[in-house]
């Protein structure tokens, strides 16, 4: 594929008018070994997805690239972006708490990307269930440096075995390793930089929240009714223990609030990210399980409920704001039991009011749908099911989501319990869906 075509699909993906200069450099390209250093939001997966176009052919039977990503949810946010700009190209994600039987058949006939975590693909590579019938085009092993942090080397290196060396090769990092192993192959790869450190630092503004207690939970819930009700809010806490504990008291006090954390199952974490990013549940409390490996666009505030264990998990927690070229705002709610370190300095203290008026849940509800792309449902068909059935204008119609075997609807929070009594005699393509609503 040539760069005009690649780049005609890259501008056509809505919100992108050009190239970011990563992007740019990415296309032009050439070298079959690339590392990309940058932080996550930086458009890293369109810089890499640029890059596999290169290589990538549209009328070819078979397996072409291959990307690799440490977490569930980045192989599903990864593979939107692609599917977005390689269209035409069949693209397949391979992750636990996936169905096995159903990725099985997924890679008949046989894709030409795969998207996958460490361990389900080398699981497939064992079972035969996908054969690579000559040299791989693409190899992309994203996140390297995090993929390294939680363990999966073993994994890659069985993985590169099996596939050989590719004919090109992409690793990205959000930070620069000094020592590459000798598996990979690497020979003069090239490098691209991408926004470094100091330019995002000065996207972000550092405010000092005081707690005049060692329980913050009244600072949080103030600050919280400062912020505009439908910003997408993420609070950082250090346990899972504390997460839930946090969760339930914003709960209780009438906040839109989401839990994420390391003890829900994969269904749990998953409808997490999707109520918080179509607007249900615009505040999410989280462990660092959150600071990185997921692509969460218009984050407006990061919120440190306790303190980073460390400069890694400031940069990273931090990193959830103020992605592309947006500015993003960051609060470190703090109380005598602190001892600030010395990575962290702050722009301004802010103190809420304690005289303000309660918290207004978010305005956007959910319309869960018992059926996804398993039963051929695609986000087209939710729509038009919708906006044919109801009086509901595509203007208020939100996000929509479709996963194996559900879809969620964004849609106006006040018209959630007329939509489901009108659509839920109704059926969908022919079939019989259960809908549920999800309130804020």
């Amino acid at each position: 594929m040539t760069d005009s075509e690649i780049l005609s699909r890259l501008t056509s993906i809505p919100g992108i008018t050009s190239p970011n200069p990563m992007q740019a450099d990415a296309l032009r390209s050439t070298a079959p070994q690339l590392i990309i250093i940058a932080p996550t939001g930086s458009g890293k997966t369109l810089a890499f997805g640029v890059r596999m176009l290169k290589a990538l052919s549209e009328g070819s039977k078979t397996l072409q690239g291959i990307v690799i990503a440490p977490s569930r949810e980045l192989v599903v946010q990864i593979a939107g972006v692609l599917r977005q700009l390689a269209k035409g190209l069949k693209t397949v994600e391979l992750y636990g708490g996936h169905s096995f039987a159903d990725e099985t058949a997924s890679l008949s006939p046989l894709p030409a990307i795969i998207i996958a975590t460490p361990g389900r693909l080398l699981d497939h590579l064992q079972r035969g269930s996908f054969e690579i019938s000559s040299s791989l085009d693409v190899l992309v092993i994203d996140e390297y440096d995090k993929a390294l942090q939680l363990g999966f080397e073993g994994e890659m290196k069985r993985i590169v075995r099996r596939i050989g060396t590719p004919r090109n090769l992409i690793l990205t990092s959000a930070t620069e390793l000094k020592d590459y192993p000798s598996y990979l192959g690497l020979k003069n790869p090239e490098t691209i930089i991408g926004v470094s450190d100091k330019e995002k630092a000065g996207r972000l503004e550092i405010v000092s929240v005081e707690s005049f207690s060692r329980d913050k939970l009244d600072t949080l819930s103030a600050l919280l009714r400062t912020l505009p009700v439908q910003e997408r809010t993420i609070v950082f806490v250090n346990h899972r223990e504390s997460a839930e504990r946090v969760y339930r008291r914003l709960k209780s006090d009438g906040v839109s609030a989401g839990l994420y954390h390391g003890a829900l199952d994969q269904q749990q974490r998953m409808m997490a990210l999707d109520l918080f990013t179509n607007g249900t549940t615009p505040v999410l409390v989280a462990t660092d399980l959150a600071a990185r490996g997921l692509d969460i666009e218009a984050v407006g505030s990061v919120i440190h409920y306790h303190l980073p264990v460390d400069r890694e998990a400031w940069i990273h927690r931090n990193g959830r704001t103020a992605r592309q070229d947006a500015s993003g705002r960051v609060f470190v709610i703090t109380s005598e039991a602190d001892t600030m370190p010395d990575f962290i300095g702050f722009d301004h203290a802010f103190q809420p009011p304690v005289d303000l008026p309660e918290l207004s849940r978010a305005k956007i509800g959910t319309l869960y749908f018992s059926a996804g792309k398993k039963e051929k449902i695609s986000r087209g068909d939710i729509a038009g099911f919708i906006l044919s059935n109801t009086g509901l204008s595509s203007a208020r119609l939100g996000k929509i989501i479709v996963h194996d075997h559900c879809a969620l609807a964004a849609v106006p929070a006040d018209d959630l319990k007329k939509l489901v009594s009108t659509l839920s005699p109704l059926r969908l393509k022919g079939k019989k869906v259960k809908i549920t609503p999800i309130f804020p």
